[in-house]
């Protein structure tokens, strides 16, 4: 199916983004969850026409500006974007895929640091989604590093595929696993070792794990890994000032984008995008967009 604006992101500047866009009469679909970040805020001063007010319910106001349009909400997670010229096919678990004329990427931020060696063996042993690979890995032994509710379904779902799961449980104290799954609790992990591939998952305490392959399961990741060819510095994608990145239909908006991490800074970003993402729809979707329009 093919929308004509996909939303990564369902925090200030997604939420935002998706309502601009609606408004305007374009197909929207939003990927994600609440942003925790704001749920969990117990007092906001700064946000205009609102006073003090705590996360959850300015989260909550946000997600009420959603009724009445027709915008379209998935929890699924999104692996990978590729442009693909006229639009860009957005991949989920499962190989599944939806396309989109227009993507807007409003994930915030991760401010976990990566393990050491998690880049170069990104993709060689190291993998963001255990539901796509664990196939890979039948009759093997297979590490997986747990930070959200996430990594609990797809430990319990690799668990049945793999011979022997090892959970570095750094979620929550007695998350919901299969009886046969191994859980480490109290442990940091801070390094791949291996040579072509990893073998070895290092922990802060000097503890070692050997293993086949590791999966690690966060809330998101590098932009590069969900976006190739994306320009970044540092953590951050590079705009200009309508929200746009150096990839032709593709606009970054909120934490994603740089500092100041402010939810003013975030929504307002999330209108500047969509708007003139609705207006590049149009172009293309009328035969009119030019290369040198971006």
């Amino acid at each position: 199916m093919r929308y004509n604006l996909a939303v990564i992101g369902a925090g200030p500047a997604g939420l935002s983004a998706a309502v601009n866009a609606s408004i305007r009469n374009k197909s929207v679909i939003v990927f994600g969850l609440d942003s925790p970040a704001i749920s969990k805020t117990e007092g906001i001063k700064n946000y205009l026409g609102f006073g003090t007010i705590s996360g959850a319910e300015l989260n909550d106001n946000f997600k009420k500006t959603l009724e009445g349009h027709d915008i379209e909400k998935s929890t699924e997670k999104v692996q990978q974007i590729y442009a693909m010229g006229d639009y860009f096919a957005i991949i989920l678990k499962g190989d599944k895929m939806i396309e989109a004329t227009s993507v807007i990427v409003a994930t915030g931020i991760e401010l976990k640091k990566d393990l050491i060696g998690e880049d170069k063996f990104f993709g060689k042993g190291v993998s963001y989604c255990a539901t796509c690979d664990a196939s890979f890995y039948k009759g093997k032994k297979v590490v997986l590093i747990g930070y959200n509710e996430e990594s609990v379904e797809e430990a319990n779902y690799t668990s049945e595929v793999v011979d022997k799961l090892i959970y570095v449980n750094m979620y929550k104290e007695n998350p919901e696993l299969n009886d046969e799954i191994e859980v480490i609790n109290g442990e940091i992990p801070v390094e791949f070792v291996g040579e072509n591939n990893p073998t070895t998952l290092k922990f802060k305490s000097g503890k070692e794990i050997e293993a086949d392959g590791f999966f690690i399961i966060r809330d998101s990741s590098k932009p590069e890994r969900l976006v190739p060819s994306i320009k970044t510095d540092d953590e951050h994608i590079i705009i200009d000032n309508n929200c746009r990145t150096n990839i032709r239909g593709l606009y970054a908006a909120g934490d994603i984008a740089g500092r100041p991490y402010q939810i003013n800074k975030a929504a307002g970003q999330g209108q500047v995008a969509a708007l003139d993402a609705a207006k590049y729809i149009t172009l293309v979707e009328s035969g009119k967009f030019t290369k040198e329009m971006w």
